[in-house]
């Protein structure tokens, strides 16, 4: 294959892109660099998998914003791609209650030349990261992807289940084969500074004190890196085709009759936020002192994955229980910030 991953300087598509490589296949991986959060964190992802002896000649760094519609169409005119991971997004619930205006940007528009860009260009397949925030307000769990998910609780959490409509548009329009991908709380090695397990991890190390809103009840379905990266690369030559059981009458949430189908990417095991802090407590061998806060608006009280499609379209099945990832996150971050 010959993939265009988007967001590769982000925390997925670096992992994304190192896999792929891995694997033998030729990469682009685009970013803009841009500054929502450590432009260095992003920088010396890219430098890695430059730097990397087996990925030379195979894999090439494309400075570019999903925006610029020119640009994008003579990437697309000149590699030729055969499969698109688009996971460039501004992403960040809370972020989006300060700064809406670059959602629409990099989410709507930014995807939306994307999905033009894969029509002019007839690529094989499209897989996009959406996110399990389109459960919204959902209290229905573990949550499936044949929930309905017309309640977004975020601005973001609606331009996430926006690109899985757009994507079904042109998946009907212009049969293009489309994946969607709904991320569960991934965390891991090189991951975002804006997440929980950085936030929480530089508290614990400096004294500070954790911030735990809904009072430290929060539940979340963590997903270690390997597994979601490998979750979404073995959907890669899992090219969808039009359900023959797609009922119009009673239709399917996660599947269509245009080669288009939506999946959840999780752990399977919605643990409590003290839980995971006692863990990260563990790694590090210091207490923490926690803070005990309400709700934030955006916010959702808990995610939990049914993954059963996942099982059965992919074979995926994740491998790396809770205390495992964190051990590894807490010795990437200690060697990392040293």
């Amino acid at each position: 294959m010959h993939v265009l991953v988007t967001g590769a300087a982000g925390f997925i598509g670096f992992h994304c892109a190192a896999r792929l490589l891995e694997q033998g296949h030729g990469v682009v991986g685009l970013d803009n660099l841009s500054d929502y959060y450590d432009v260095t964190l992003k920088k010396n992802r890219i430098a890695k998998l430059e730097a990397e002896p087996a990925f030379r000649g195979r894999f090439r760094f494309a400075f570019q914003d999903l925006a610029d519609i020119a640009g994008l169409r003579d990437l697309f005119e000149r590699e030729n791609f055969s499969h698109v991971v688009n996971l460039a997004a501004q992403a960040g619930v809370r972020y989006s209650l300060r700064d809406p205006a670059s959602y629409i940007a990099a989410n709507l528009t930014g995807f939306g030349n994307v999905l033009e860009c894969c029509r002019s260009g007839k690529v094989r397949h499209l897989v996009f990261a959406s996110s399990s925030s389109v459960y919204g307000l959902n209290t229905a769990r573990p949550y499936s992807t044949r929930h309905n998910v017309d309640h977004p609780a975020s601005l973001y959490a609606a331009t996430k289940k926006s690109n899985e409509l757009m994507a079904h548009a042109y998946s009907h329009l212009f049969r293009i084969p489309c994946t969607g991908v709904r991320f569960f709380t991934v965390y891991g090695p090189w991951g975002r500074p804006d997440m929980a397990p950085h936030i929480f991890a530089a508290a614990i190390l400096k004294g500070e004190p954790i911030k735990m809103f809904n009072r430290g009840r929060m539940r979340r379905d963590f997903t270690y890196i390997d597994d979601a990266v490998d979750g979404l690369v073995r959907l890669l030559p899992v090219i969808p085709a039009p359900d023959p059981d797609f009922d119009p009458a009673a239709p399917n949430p996660a599947s269509s009759s245009a080669p288009w189908r939506i999946y959840n990417i999780g752990n399977n095991n919605a643990v409590e936020l003290d839980e995971f802090v006692a863990l990260l407590e563990a790694a590090f061998g210091k207490k923490a002192e926690r803070e005990l806060l309400p709700m934030q608006p955006g916010d959702m009280e808990a995610t939990f994955a049914d993954i059963q499609d996942m099982r059965e379209a992919a074979g995926f099945t994740p491998q790396t229980p809770l205390p495992e990832g964190i051990a590894k996150f807490a010795a990437w971050y200690k060697e990392y910030y040293a």
